[in-house]
């Protein structure tokens, strides 16, 4: 469950880009698992995921011999396991970064939408270093950056009409069933669905009382003085005047 600031956040986001936004929480929710930001070193930072094997194909010569001595980068996926604490990962970046700065922050997956560096240039970016400066930048820096990804792969109709199978294939890749992703993200989108629109139910305020339903009590008269009295009585005497 994502802190109320950050749901905020993503809420505001995918409003501006006319997404429902218990979408786009089910999708920050199954990538980053309810969670936008780790404490390191008296900084919020996103969190990330380092690839040994992109690292890999990132080198060449010597730097590929020292990344893979050093248990940073092999060619084989998910052969360069991750620690598993955020902490430990930042070191692990920062020590990556010291044998090739920019393959080892594209070699990384960035924030709430665990977006790889690598696709810097192909989203617009001046460089990995632009991309990763977003993503530091703030809870929405994250999200923006997932929503220019799923804009430049051309995902946000299949997020529209909740299409979870084609979201998945295209975010995820063809074998996203293997994990059962899209039904994370059915299941997601429905309970953030259902739980946004009590919120909304409950937070409306109650409908002012309309004319129809106003009171009909009658307004009791306001008491009559004895001079009025009197008055009334002589009019209602045939063979008086009061002239």
């Amino acid at each position: 469950m994502f802190a109320p600031q950050v749901e905020a956040a993503i809420i505001q986001l995918a409003k501006n880009a006319d997404i429902d936004p218990a979408a786009l929480l089910a999708i920050a929710e199954v990538e980053s698992g309810g969670k936008a930001s780790v404490r390191i070193d008296d900084r919020d930072e996103p969190l990330i995921r380092f690839e040994g094997h992109y690292f890999d194909r990132r080198l060449t010569g010597l730097k590929r011999a020292q990344a893979r001595a050093a248990s940073f980068a092999d060619p084989r996926a998910g052969a360069i396991r991750n620690p598993s604490s955020q902490a430990e990962r930042w070191k692990m970046l920062r020590r990556a970064a010291a044998i090739d700065h920019q393959a080892a922050h594209e070699s990384v997956s960035w924030g709430l939408g665990q977006v790889m560096g690598g696709h810097w240039r192909w989203l617009g970016f001046a460089s990995v270093d632009a991309l990763v400066a977003e993503c530091r930048e703030s809870v929405a820096g994250q999200v923006k950056l997932m929503l220019r990804y799923c804009d430049k792969a051309g995902l946000k109709p299949a997020i529209r009409t909740r299409n979870w199978a084609a979201f998945a294939k295209g975010y995820n890749g063809p074998a996203y069933a293997t994990n059962r992703y899209d039904q994370k993200l059915a299941a997601a989108y429905a309970r953030h669905a259902t739980r946004l629109k009590k919120q909304a139910k409950t937070a409306s305020p109650s409908p002012a009382a309309s004319p129809a339903h106003a009171s009909t009590t009658p307004t009791p008269d306001k008491p009559r003085t004895f001079l009025q009295v009197v008055a009334d009585w002589f009019r209602h005497q045939p063979n008086l005047s009061l002239r």
